[in-house]
């Protein structure tokens, strides 16, 4: 048999993720996303020419960022100290595209 804290505590459970399930997804807009990662909000659009930032969406030609997909990208950025490699990627697409993160080619005569 449940005590009174338990029962409540699964009332309230139950009721939370009513609640949560019927509030639609949050998007922001880039500056309201780059304010949220601590970014400018050129820094965050650069990220999106470059495919380098977080999944977006066009909703009405406007571009929007989802919460849990702001707090995936910066997930995916952290790192526990300098040294550590992570799994993100961090190199951006440009530089990749470009051949930029590879060692420089010395030309020889």
């Amino acid at each position: 048999m449940r005590t009174p804290q338990e029962r409540a505590a699964a009332i309230n459970t139950a009721v939370n993720s009513e609640i949560a399930a019927e509030i639609p997804p949050r998007f922001l807009p880039t500056p309201e996303a780059a304010r949220f990662l601590g970014l400018s909000g050129r820094t965050l659009e650069k990220h999106l020419t470059y495919a380098a930032g977080p999944k977006h969406r066009k909703i009405g030609g406007r571009v929007v960022y989802a919460l849990d997909d702001l707090k995936a990208w910066a997930d995916k950025g952290a790192r526990t100290s300098t040294s550590d490699p992570g799994t993100g990627d961090s190199v951006s697409k440009k530089a990749q595209a470009c051949g930029c993160n590879e060692a420089p080619q010395v030309r020889r005569r």
